[in-house]
């Protein structure tokens, strides 16, 4: 059982936000807490100027409220959304914020992720505490 447990969350196909926040709760203690985790990719500078300067907060509002269905009926949760690099942004607010386990849905994988690993696979090879992958 877990005490600070970390689901990070993509919105890519395939990936089951919903298993894994189900199996955080079964994963954590009475008084366990869940952070649901989202990071915003970092944009080009070219890609940054032509968008309005509110860009961020706008998608931050949006993610927010994508998020809200994986909160609804789980105690104690928290959703956390920044902007990075996906895997290493993960291993970091992790071990930053002294996780002690990853929840983190993956897809089944390609012949991209023999050359290029997926941002599940970097996760589990780097993280400094236990990781759970559902597929």
């Amino acid at each position: 059982m877990y005490d600070r447990i970390l689901v990070p969350v993509s919105f890519e196909a395939g990936r089951d936000a919903q298993k894994a926040v189900e199996v955080a709760q079964a994963l954590r203690t009475d008084t366990g807490k869940i952070t649901l985790f989202h990071v915003v990719e970092h944009l080009p500078q070219y890609a940054n100027d032509l968008l309005p300067e509110d860009h961020l907060e706008v998608a931050r509002s949006k993610i927010t409220e994508a998020l809200r269905p994986l909160t609804a009926g789980v105690e104690n949760v928290e959703v956390k959304i920044v902007e990075g690099h996906s895997a290493r942004t993960i291993i970091d607010f992790a071990h930053e914020q002294e996780k002690d386990c990853i929840v983190i849905a993956s897809h089944r994988p390609g012949i991209q992720d023999i050359f290029l690993g997926s941002t599940a696979a970097r996760v589990v090879r780097h993280a400094q505490c236990p990781v759970h992958v559902i597929r």
